[in-house]
């Protein structure tokens, strides 16, 4: 059995991490408060702009059912640990995601957002484009909008020469404080065909002409919905992480009851003993 002083010392360990885990919790809290507002509000203004260009006659081309034989893959992770198996979920994903293109012969051009993904496609041996791995540090702060615009023209410049074909992220999807969905979302980047619309179905009166429009609008929206995925990720994370300190507080806390009761325990026998050994002595003296 422990001494007393080594129980004392790990009581004294657990009770300075506890305090660490705490307050981690709660930044991880309040950070995800705020982007969790960010996101709520961000995805109005994504739904009411791809709702405008869809109102213009803006439609899809067919470009996405092309078959793709060059992918550009982009995994987003955290940029520090600490958020339970947020980061081995997307490592996971992009692996499998890595496979089945392989197996179909489809070459990727990985793309990672986050140190930690970094981390773990570089212990692989795989190459990657590190232009643009610490987007998701400037998100929600400062202008974060030029890294994702700076994201979108490469994208569409590899698009135009001919190095990919498609676009695909690997993301934690928020759905809820304790659920983060594992997502692989393609993003289609071709410019919107203009379709004639109705007279009577038209619901803009635009100047100039709806094309120019959207040809404005289509690199804005881009933008966006790559801002709105790394916001997404980052709302993610801070519920990950949030929960993976909560937990270790709940543990550090069940620890810390079964910690004090081993020390008294071993305290009340060291005083049994004691007692034992003073009344052995006086009999014996006696």
């Amino acid at each position: 059995m422990a001494s007393l002083k080594e129980i004392k010392g790990r009581i004294a360990s657990v009770q300075s991490t506890q305090k660490i885990t705490s307050a981690m919790r709660m930044v991880a809290s309040a950070k995800l408060h705020r982007t969790q507002q960010m996101t709520q509000t961000f995805l109005v203004y994504i739904n009411e702009m791809q709702s405008i260009v869809e109102a213009l006659g803006g439609i899809t081309s067919n470009d996405m059912e092309k078959k793709a034989t060059r992918v550009a893959l982009l995994p987003v992770s955290s940029g520090s640990g600490l958020c339970g198996a947020f980061n081995s979920n997307v490592s996971k994903a992009t692996r499998t995601a890595l496979k089945e293109y392989k197996e179909q012969g489809i070459d990727a051009q990985i793309i990672p957002i986050g140190k930690k993904i970094l981390h773990d496609l570089k212990k692989d041996g795989l190459e990657c484009n590190l232009d643009f791995n610490l987007i998701a540090e400037n998100v929600g702060k400062g202008d974060a909008f030029v890294p994702c615009r700076d994201l979108v023209q490469y994208l569409q410049s590899e698009l135009t020469a001919g190095n990919i074909d498609r676009v695909e992220f690997i993301y934690h999807h928020f759905v809820s404080m304790g659920k983060q969905v594992i997502t692989r979302e393609v993003l289609d980047m071709t410019v919107p065909q203009l379709q004639e619309v109705k007279k009577e179905e038209q619901v803009y009166i635009t100047e100039p002409s709806a094309q120019e429009l959207i040809a404005e609008l289509h690199p804005k929206m881009l933008n966006s919905k790559v801002y709105g995925i790394i916001l997404d990720s980052v709302t993610s994370e801070h519920a990950a992480r949030m929960l993976a300190m909560q937990t270790a507080d709940d543990n550090a806390k069940e620890l810390l009851q079964e910690l004090t009761l081993l020390y008294n325990k071993s305290r009340q026998q060291a005083i049994t003993n004691e007692l034992i050994d003073i009344m052995g002595g006086k009999v014996s003296s006696n």
